[in-house]
């Protein structure tokens, strides 16, 4: 009896490590997917999940999911199938914090998907959405720890998401001296991550200081990209040299 609990123990302590193994191997595959906007690596990533009966019972592989999915929405899938991926996102990063309630990347993940959510509701809709985006990026940002620098990557999401917010919800709900100020915290964090000199720019050209604006596009430009988030980059220089035109 005892030889058949010692074997039995030794199969799950198996089955968990190559799991876990199989996890990290995923996540680094879906930062390259993402690095390079590759749709075949991050459908491969979707799928390997998926096939696994368990999946549904890892935080760490939901958590994955829901970031293939937030991602997919943004530049891999077909417009009118953006709302349905993003509530795909949406489900596996809740699913992920209810086994995992100190999940700080599923919890920004969440008010992501939640936050481009609402672009496809009505304007009411939208404001009662705002709740639960508020609640997971702010718990995002609580959670995530700066020192580790997976976390620290997806804090400056969560503060440029906050930032975002406070600029772009309409009055008397947003706040620009806040959004300025999560801004400068993503930065200080990751200086190397040229798009939240972006998000800066429009934030000014909101409070019509077209020079700071104008300052803000140039860096973009000037900058190199994060190592992590080529394809993001450009597409961020593009946007940039856009906005400098519409300032000539």
């Amino acid at each position: 009896m005892k030889r058949y609990i010692v074997l039995a123990m030794s199969v799950l302590l198996l089955t968990a490590w190559v799991f876990g193994n199989t996890a990290a191997d995923l996540n680094k595959l879906f930062y390259e997917a993402r690095r390079d906007r590759d749709r075949d690596k991050l459908f491969s990533v979707i799928s390997e999940i998926e096939k696994n009966p368990n999946y549904s019972k890892d935080a760490r592989h939901l958590t994955i999911l829901a970031d293939c999915y937030l991602e997919l929405a943004t530049w891999g899938v077909p417009d009118k199938d953006k709302e349905k991926t993003l509530e795909k996102a949406r489900a596996n990063a809740e699913a992920a914090i209810k086994i995992d309630p100190k999940n700080g990347r599923a919890h920004y993940i969440a008010g992501a998907a939640i936050g481009r959510l609402a672009q496809y509701k009505g304007i009411i809709q939208s404001l009662f959405m705002l709740g639960d985006y508020d609640k997971y990026i702010d718990t995002a940002i609580k959670l995530l720890n700066e020192n580790d620098e997976e976390e620290r990557l997806y804090k400056t999401f969560a503060l440029i998401a906050k930032g975002m917010r406070d600029r772009d919800v309409p009055w008397p709900l947003n706040n620009y001296k806040r959004s300025e100020e999560m801004f400068k915290q993503a930065l200080k964090l990751t200086p190397n991550y040229p798009n939240i000199y972006l998000e800066m720019g429009y934030l000014y050209l909101k409070t019509s200081d077209k020079q700071k604006a104008k300052e803000m596009f140039e860096k973009v430009i000037d900058s190199q990209p994060h190592p992590w988030l080529i394809k993001t980059h450009e597409e961020a220089v593009k946007d940039a040299r856009s906005e400098l035109a519409k300032l000539k």
